[in-house]
């Protein structure tokens, strides 16, 4: 079975690749989802977060606030860390257990879609790789009108992955989209 990773930083446009791709029929595993996924599937990834970081990121039900520990490790790199040691090996486990489920039904071609591919080692077990790119601003300009954050929130979070230009430059590229809409 042939393995494509697909990646691009944050605002990118690696998502509507990813859809794009799943209308026309391949079969993407989308790392997102995966991560989001894994909260509910493994409780005891919720309890370590309470752990590591106390329970001011869980409401009063208990329910874990996402969107403002996202936005906590994104300015802190130490704590995202620490938060990326919890989690990554979950969807590692997750993302294996799906390429296994579609080698096992005998696809031909599977996409990973993850955006943090490279810095999570995951393009080592990939065939071929494409990165989708465009120029920092547009991504900044991107990522505040998607999520509704200030500058510097979108900058944290673009500064977390490695960047578009490095990515580009790496030499494991199969194929550089660069998205304009």
């Amino acid at each position: 079975m042939i393995k494509i990773g697909l990646t691009g930083g944050i605002g990118s446009g690696k998502s509507t690749v990813s859809k794009m791709l799943t209308e026309k029929g391949f079969k993407v595993i989308d790392s997102d989802d995966i991560s989001r996924d894994v909260l509910i599937k493994y409780p005891e990834i919720l309890e370590k977060i309470k752990i590591e970081f106390g329970s001011g990121f869980f409401d009063w039900r208990g329910e874990f606030r996402r969107r403002e520990f996202g936005n906590h490790i994104f300015r802190f790199p130490k704590q995202r860390k620490k938060y990326e040691d919890i989690i990554i090996p979950y969807i590692k486990k997750e993302i294996f257990l799906e390429l296994d489920k579609y080698e096992r039904n005998g696809e031909s071609m599977v996409i990973l879609d993850a955006p943090t591919l490279i810095e999570n080692d995951l393009h080592t077990y990939m065939d071929y790789i494409i990165v989708v790119w465009v120029d920092n601003n547009t991504q900044i300009m991107r990522i505040k009108n998607r999520d509704k954050l200030s500058r510097d929130e979108a900058i944290n979070r673009l500064n977390a992955q490695i960047s578009l230009d490095r990515k580009k430059n790496m030499h494991i590229l199969l194929l550089i989209i660069i998205m304009i809409y």
